[in-house]
């Protein structure tokens, strides 16, 4: 491990490790490397990671690919330079040990001294640091096009303004030479060409200065079809006028300092903190949006205070009242008369007309290094006529609209401001209320909870207690009693009362996206796809699209992941209060809403069901499949559920409480078949046992002993063995009452499991025998194949390891005229499993593979972190200790990537593994788990 690292990027990628070469030959490698490089100390987060890393042709698994790259650089840096934060990693270096930072670094130290030859050295150092084009080997479309410009940009303009500080400090005829060059490279550059006509102009030299404006002024019109600028125009006319130019001494200026009082008790936004300072960085505009109350001008006035000192030129603020209830939004061109009066501009040179005024305020900016912060805009054309001119500028936006017309046109850099997490918000409640708070944390964290994290509600929240210490038991109470509503935020100032507050972004929708977004506060789960909108409002998916492009504009909802949308509790509160006095339509959208993802959630579940799976359950009339979101194949099938996971999960419990009995069953059915795959035995639990409820007022015994058969499934895995037993004998017994021999032979397989997982292996082999019995009976190949497996698991348990290779080698025989690669898998692990015990460690490794090959392709991400746990074991069996480590920190990042409860036996097995690396001689054999 390293303790120190440099990083030089202002060229081909050069990697030292406490003065040790470090060689990296892998493509993506080099490009996380110089993205994480470029944020040192700040995280960067996965979704950047991924833009850089993957311009088009994502993997299949983006997020899993960029763990694995973290992984691999962990191990060239050391673990401990590389820390994973809530959305992302940072790169723990020295700012100053990567050449980009540093380089920039200087240019700030050069912008805030008043000393020119101060000023000239640091640029002077900071430009030796470029070795030639940045990130020249570095293979990344993201670093191309977007970061090795803006730094190529910067070395431009610190060249020129090097030259500049040696032009007015003497000796012009030494720098002809440099611009002609400079000047020949870059043929359309303006500011190069003037320090050329100036420094001949100096050297006595000014009839060929003439000669070379006339060049440039020919090649800008017949390249650009433009006229010279300024700049340039200012050169000639003084030539023209033989006036030689000549150095104008500083003058001093009072720099406008206009920025709001920072907020003292400022919590978190770290992330929003570093998106910040990376847009600043790579754009002359940023803009931050988020909804109604989120915070926006709070974190936008820490950010600038915090930034201020690179503004040698001061600050200048304004409040465009974009939202105001009581006043008219403000007109641009009171802004700009009001920055000019800011920057001193004497009256009498201020045009009448407005253009004029805006000319103006560009050219009075020009080389001028200000902050700008236009706050509270409501919208791109309010805000477009006070973007300054200058790139040395920084102008920053805050609005509830996404502002996407500065993206477009400026190239501004979009930060959308979201809930702080949970910690920011306690934080800042605590901070707010003081000791009262601190001794009491549950209640604070109900608060949080009540206040859904919204900024605005959790302060008016603590301003309420402050008033009254004592008072915060009340206050919770208060907003409990409320039971998700808004009147515990009702306040005399409109400008923090939630109603008002929501109601300036509601008023200002269409109909159609105002009737949107209020069936769409009542919809279950935590966020909607565009599909799932379309059935809720009973409309197309082409006419729903725009609505919710409006509602997210107007920040009322939130676009968390493309295509989908989301709003918080209070805005959903909010929409459901609206709903409630307009016409009584909830009750029937809902009721679409269930249909379609009925219909959808069937339809994914075909592609995912193994051959073992004959059942299908026959939907209501209303859900036929002509409201289902088209599903084509088993990745999309994957995609889908991935996607409306959480969602699918509310909506059964919906069902369940609102009399959609069928509905919310066979929901919780085709979800299991989903969830199963990622071992997600606790999900699965709770939507059986909650369609298990709703299904006892039909009075129907062919779902309640499916219902029953899963959720005994998910117990067994949750260790609660004894309500595992009876749920599968319920099963057992509705099976046979029904004389259903498939269902009563996959409920002997999971009592199987159950008796296993207790020790029971004896039990356990005869209940898969049983099953093996009813499958041979009912001629079901898959049934069958799986059976066979499972008793070759059986066999392996009691120690018969010949045994389990005869009966799982007939039922890879079968399986082989089938379509079943997850029994195939499965099959594979037990075989691999036998040849470990029996010392065959090479060919246990072959089948364990084959295994995961198998299980990569499905995306069975539980089954593949217990079939690398047996992997790991034959490699360190057979010797290979460093491999063995490998694979298990694979599954262990499986396990993360996961994230699933109910695993904590397999994750205790896997962390045992790796302490018994540093304790057991290499080769020793581990324990192997006891899992199919």
């Amino acid at each position: 491990m390293s303790n120190r690292v440099e990083i030089d990027l202002l060229g081909p990628m050069r990697l030292r490790a406490d003065g040790r070469t470090l060689d990296v030959t892998t493509g993506r490698l080099r490009a996380l490397i110089a993205v994480l490089a470029l944020s040192a100390g700040r995280t960067v987060t996965v979704a950047q990671l991924i833009e850089a890393l993957w311009t088009a042709q994502l993997p299949a698994s983006p997020r899993r690919s960029v763990q694995t790259y973290v992984t691999r650089l962990r191990t060239l840096f050391g673990a401990d330079l590389i820390a994973t934060s809530a959305t992302g990693y940072v790169l723990h270096v020295d700012p100053d040990a990567v050449d980009v930072l540093r380089f920039q670094r200087l240019l700030e130290r050069a912008d805030g001294s008043a000393d020119p030859v101060r000023q000239r050295a640091h640029l002077t150092e900071a430009l030796a640091l470029w070795r030639g084009r940045p990130f020249d080997d570095v293979e990344s479309d993201w670093l191309a096009g977007t970061e090795a410009p803006r730094l190529a940009e910067r070395y431009l303009g610190a060249q020129e303004r090097r030259i500049a500080l040696d032009l007015e400090l003497g000796r012009p005829a030494d720098l002809v030479p440099e611009l002609r060059e400079l000047t020949g490279t870059h043929p359309l550059r303006e500011p190069a060409w003037a320090l050329l006509l100036e420094a001949l102009d100096r050297s006595g030299r000014r009839a060929e200065a003439l000669v070379q404006y006339e060049r440039v002024r020919a090649r800008l019109s017949t390249d650009l079809g433009v006229e010279p600028g300024p700049r340039l125009q200012a050169v000639y006319a003084r030539l023209l006028a033989h006036t030689p130019a000549r150095r104008t001494p500083p003058t001093l200026r009072r720099a406008p300092r206009q920025l709001p009082a920072d907020v003292p008790d400022f919590v978190g936004r770290d992330d929003a903190l570093a998106l910040l300072d990376h847009a600043a960085a790579t754009s002359p505009v940023a803009t931050v949006s988020g909804t109604a109350g989120v915070g926006k001008t709070t974190l936008a006035v820490h950010w600038a205070h915090r930034v201020s000192d690179r503004f040698r030129d001061g600050q200048l603020y304004v409040n465009l009242r974009g939202f105001d209830p009581d006043r008219p939004p403000v007109d641009p061109a009171d802004a700009i008369r009001g920055f000019l009066d800011a920057l001193r501009v004497p009256h009498e040179l201020i045009p009448a007309d407005t253009d004029g005024q805006a000319a103006l305020y560009r050219s009075v900016l020009a080389g001028r290094r200000l902050l700008v912060l236009l706050d509270n805009a409501r919208d791109a054309r309010q805000a477009r006529p006070l973007l300054p001119g200058s790139a040395d500028c920084l102008t920053l936006v805050t609005s509830r609209d996404q502002l996407i017309g500065l993206t477009a046109t400026a190239g501004a850099r979009a930060v959308t401001l979201d809930l702080p997490p949970v910690t920011d918000a306690r934080e800042l409640l605590v901070r707010r209320i003081g000791v009262r708070a601190a001794a009491a944390p549950h209640v604070v964290d109900e608060l949080v909870t009540l206040c859904a994290r919204l900024p605005l509600a959790l302060a008016v929240a603590a301003a309420r207690v402050a008033e009254q210490p004592e008072s915060l038991e009340y206050r919770v109470a208060e907003l409990r009693a409320a039971s998700g509503g808004l009147e515990a935020f009702a306040a005399d100032d409109a400008t923090i009362d939630l109603r008002s507050v929501f109601s300036w972004s509601y008023d200002g929708l269409s109909d159609p996206a105002a009737r949107l977004f209020r069936l769409a506060g009542s919809a279950p789960g935590p966020d909607i796809g565009v599909a799932a909108a379309a059935a809720l409002a009973g409309l197309d998916a082409d006419t729903v699209r725009p609505l919710l492009g409006e509602l997210t504009r107007a920040h009322l909802l939130t676009e968390r992941r493309p295509g989908r949308y989301r709003a918080h509790d209070l805005l959903r509160a909010y929409a459901a209060e609206l709903a409630q006095a307009g016409p009584a339509e909830p009750a029937l959208a809902l009721g679409r809403l269930l249909d379609h993802y009925l219909a959808t959630a069937l339809a994914a579940s075909r592609p995912l069901r193994s051959d073992r799976e004959t059942y299908e359950p026959v939907p209501p009339p209303t859900a036929g499949p002509e409201v289902a979101e088209r599903i084509t194949g088993a990745d999309a099938a994957r995609a889908w559920f991935a996607a409306e996971r959480r969602t699918l999960l509310a909506a059964v419990d919906a069902a369940a409480d609102r009399g959609y009995a069928v509905h919310a069953w066979q929901l919780a059915w085709a979800l299991t078949i989903d969830l199963d795959w990622r071992g997600r035995w606790r999900d699965i639990a709770r939507v059986n046992s909650s369609a298990l409820l709703a299904v006892r007022l039909l009075d129907d015994a062919e779902p309640a002993a499916h219902l029953h058969r899963l959720l005994g499934r998910a117990y067994g895995y949750l260790d609660r063995y004894a309500d595992a037993e009876a749920h599968l004998q319920r099963a057992l017994r509705l099976y046979a009452d029904r004389h259903d021999l498939v269902g009563q032979a996959r409920t002997l397989r999971s009592l199987g499991v159950v008796k296993e997982r207790t020790g029971r292996h004896q039990e356990s082999l005869e209940h898969d025998l049983d099953a093996l019995a009813l499958f041979r009976r009912i001629g079901q190949p898959a049934g069958l194949a799986g059976a066979l497996n499972a008793v070759g698991w059986g066999q392996a348990m009691l120690g018969n390891y010949q045994r389990t290779l005869e009966f799982a080698g007939q039922a890879l025989e079968i399986l082989r005229g089938l379509d079943d690669r997850l029994a195939e898998a499965a099959t594979l692990d037990t075989l691999g499993f036998a040849h470990h015990q029996l010392g065959a460690h090479d060919r246990a490794v072959d089948c364990f593979e084959r295994a995961l090959d198998l299980l990569r392709e499905l995306d069975g991400l539980y089954y593949e972190v217990v079939t690398l746990r047996k992997l790991a074991d034959s490699h360190e069996a057979a010797g290979d200790t460093v491999v063995a480590a490998q694979v298990r920190r694979l599954a262990v990042a499986a396990l993360d990537e996961l994230g699933e409860r109910g695993t904590e036996r397999l994750r205790a097995e896997l962390t045992a593994s790796v302490t018994a690396e540093r304790d057991e001689p290499p080769g020793r054999p581990g324990r192997q788990p006891a899992s199919r």
